[in-house]
């Protein structure tokens, strides 16, 4: 069952769905020679989210080189800790690099998906066999149960009931819900269906002040709400939530609307979020993050993205690498939509 599972979900992926020319582009920018991706919104570190981002778009881009040169710097740089998890922040300029060892979930859980699909479709037993140690890791460490829902943490340490008075916390923006059912081939367990199950109650519920958009950090501590100490925001990371939702197809179309129309108006971008006030904070102009808007309207009511929405011009990473994800899904998924 696992090996049917894994191929079933690389032969989704199995034509290039993202073009030598927008790869070329994307790995010259943040793509160094020693394998790994550089945040350059971000002082130029490195990280497991941005590892795993690298190995999943070079493996939709079917360039088994550039992959295994992401993958050789993750293994060797990052997978430093005793429980099979990556450490999370690389940064060049530090002796030694690595300076938190911690681990970040939606980190480990890109890296053990990318390698996943490209080991079933390359028939690469190695990634699969290192895919399975992170997928058993992250539900050991990272998978745990509270007040009846099963939950992701954010990382091994520092987020659970144990570990603070308001935990414990999650991010909504760590739950990748197209990764579970590979995950669950790989380390089989009923936790990662009630990890999508309770993840899509927390999508719908958590709908904080004027707003109504789920805060980054959130405390369940008692009833959901923004966790103190962090900024209570919108932030950039949580506009993965609705391209998450949308590349999984886990979500109802009317939950993608209601995201969509919370997120930007006809005279307003997208824009990070003062959740108290509901003030548009950071305008979100790039490609990157409007072409979310225009996927949710194209899956919501047929509006095709605008061709100046598919041109890929990369500029910062983190909007350039939701680019290349959104362009891949709907070239596989919703070809009308372009």
């Amino acid at each position: 069952m696992t090996l049917v599972i894994l191929v079933q979900a690389s032969l989704a992926h199995a034509d290039a769905s993202i073009n030598e020319e927008e790869w070329t582009q994307y790995k010259t920018r943040f793509l160094d020679r020693g394998g790994r991706i550089i945040d350059n919104g971000n002082h130029g570190i490195s990280h497991s989210e941005g590892q795993g981002y690298g190995l999943l778009l070079a493996y939709l881009a079917d360039n088994r080189s550039d992959f295994e040169l992401i993958w050789h710097f993750t293994r060797t740089e990052l997978l430093l800790r005793d429980d099979g998890l990556a450490a999370w922040k690389w940064d060049p300029e530090a002796r030694p690099h690595v300076t938190d060892i911690n681990s970040a979930t939606d980190g480990d859980m890109l890296i053990a998906y990318a390698l996943a699909l490209a080991g079933a479709s390359w028939n690469n037993k190695e990634y699969v066999a290192a895919a399975t140690r992170i997928a058993k890791a992250i539900l050991q460490e990272a998978v745990v149960k509270h007040a009846g829902r099963t939950i992701l943490l954010p990382g091994a340490n520092g987020f659970s009931a144990r570990d603070r008075e308001d935990g414990p916390i999650i991010n909504p923006s760590y739950w990748i819900f197209e990764a579970f059912p590979v995950m669950n081939a790989l380390a089989p367990s009923d936790a990662w269906e009630l990890l999508t199950t309770d993840g899509l109650y927390f999508m719908k519920s958590l709908q904080f002040g004027p707003a109504k958009l789920p805060a980054e950090w959130v405390s369940l501590r008692t009833a959901p709400r923004p966790a103190p100490g962090f900024e209570r925001i919108f932030g950039y990371n949580s506009v993965r939530i609705p391209l998450y939702l949308a590349r999984s197809g886990v979500a109802e179309a009317s939950m993608l609307g209601r995201l969509r129309q919370s997120l930007a108006s006809d005279d307003q971008p997208m824009a990070t979020i003062d959740l108290t006030t509901g003030k548009r904070l950071q305008p979100l102009t790039d490609k990157g993050y409007m072409i979310i808007l225009s996927l949710l309207d194209c899956l919501t009511d047929g509006t095709k993205v605008p061709e100046t929405l598919q041109q890929f011009q990369p500029n910062l990473y983190f909007p350039a690498t939701l680019q290349l994800l959104a362009l891949s899904f709907l070239r596989e998924e919703h070809a009308a939509c372009l």
